[in-house]
């Protein structure tokens, strides 16, 4: 038994998502949940937990599903998906992606550096492994004040999210 980090490797702006689904027909439904956002770039990477254990990927930019393919071999853990995205963000798709059939789980949809836990243990001959949880940025370094909610309120309608 050992706990690794495996640290997600990407571009300091881009965004992904990380989750738990399961059945080989995963890969081609996150697919689906993404295609239908206009102008979405992705790449998707789903890690098979039985049969021939392959790399299952989709996308339609091949830089993205390369990415995905390269971070879901780090991580290892059975039927755990990643999903890389430009032109769009996580908020424009996770509950399209929650809302697929096969999917169990979200750890987390960030742009910020990140970290998977990894569990790995023996199972009879083979290995197997498990994400047992994720570290999303850093820790808070203060309570807001009056000046940082008024700086994210303007934020907010600036980028169109709220009125």
């Amino acid at each position: 038994m050992e706990i690794k980090e495996v640290e997600i490797k990407k571009p300091d702006d881009m965004n992904f998502i990380l989750g738990q689904t399961h059945f080989i027909k995963s890969v081609e439904d996150l697919y689906e949940a993404m295609v239908n956002v206009p102008n979405a770039k992705f790449g998707i990477a789903f890690c098979e937990a039985s049969g021939p254990c392959l790399i299952r990927a989709e996308g339609n930019d091949e830089e993205l599903k390369k990415l995905a393919i390269d971070n879901a071999m780090a991580i290892g853990a059975g039927h755990s998906f990643i999903i890389f995205m430009r032109d769009c963000y996580p908020i424009n798709v996770l509950n399209a992606i929650k809302n697929v059939p096969e999917v169990c789980r979200i750890y987390c949809a960030t742009a910020n550096p990140t970290k998977v836990l990894v569990y790995e243990s023996n199972m009879g001959n083979e290995k197997g492994r498990a994400i047992i949880g994720v570290i999303d940025g850093y820790m808070p370094k203060g309570i807001e004040g009056e000046e940082d909610i008024k700086k994210r309120k303007e934020f907010l309608r600036a980028i169109g999210y709220k009125r």
